[in-house]
C-alpha cells in the first residue's frame, strides 16, 4: 500500500466507503479544496483501487468552543504565562476506508501513519493538537486510537468534537 497526494490521475469512482458525502467529498469536492488552498488530500493505493482517503486543513482548539472546565484542562499543558485563546491543531476533515477493506484495521494503521506524518514530517509551522469532527458512529474508532471527546456544546449535532495531543508521541 501505498500513501499519495491526491492528484487528477487518480481513477476515484469506484471509491465506496458506504457514506454518500464521504464518497461525494473524494470524487467532486477534494481537489477543488486543494486548488483554493484549503485542504489537502491523500489516497491510500493498493494494486490501484483506493483503499481509503483522508482530508487535512489548518485548524484551532478554542477557548470559545469549550466550556470553562474543558479550557482549563487544555490550558494546564502550557506553561503559566503563556495562554492564548486558542492553541494551533490540524484538523482531520475527512477520513473514509472503502468498504471492500473494512474489517483489516485499515483506519487504525492510517491514523497512525497520520500522526507519523505530521510529527516528523518537515513543518514550516507548529502545532499542538489533531482534531477530527467524529461521526457519533466513528467516535468509538477514534477513541480506540487515543482521540478524546473535547466539547460537548455540540451534544445534540451528528458530529463531536474530539481531539489528540500531539505531546503523546513524544
Amino acid at each position: 500500500m501505498e500513501l499519495h497526494r491526491l492528484s487528477r490521475s487518480f481513477d476515484l469512482s469506484q471509491f465506496d466507503c458506504g457514506d454518500n458525502d464521504l464518497n461525494q467529498f473524494l470524487i467532486q469536492d477534494a481537489l477543488k479544496f486543494a486548488e483554493k488552498m484549503i485542504a489537502s488530500t491523500f489516497v491510500l493505493e493498493h494494486e490501484g483501487a483506493i483503499v481509503a482517503y483522508f482530508s487535512l486543513l489548518n485548524d484551532r482548539i478554542s477557548k470559545q468552543e469549550l466550556t470553562n472546565s474543558q479550557w482549563k484542562k487544555i490550558k494546564r499543558e502550557f506553561p503559566t504565562g503563556k495562554h492564548f485563546s486558542s492553541y494551533p491543531a490540524i484538523k482531520i476533515g475527512r477520513f473514509a476506508v472503502s468498504k471492500d477493506f473494512r474489517g483489516k484495521r485499515i483506519g487504525s494503521f492510517l491514523l497512525s501513519e497520520i500522526k507519523e506524518l505530521l510529527l516528523n514530517g518537515s513543518n514550516y509551522s507548529a502545532f499542538r493538537f489533531l482534531t477530527v469532527d467524529a461521526y457519533l458512529s466513528a467516535i468509538d474508532f477514534y477513541a480506540k486510537n487515543d482521540f478524546i471527546i473535547l466539547s460537548e456544546k455540540n451534544v445534540s449535532e451528528h458530529t463531536r468534537l474530539m481531539y489528540y495531543d500531539m505531546m503523546q508521541m513524544i
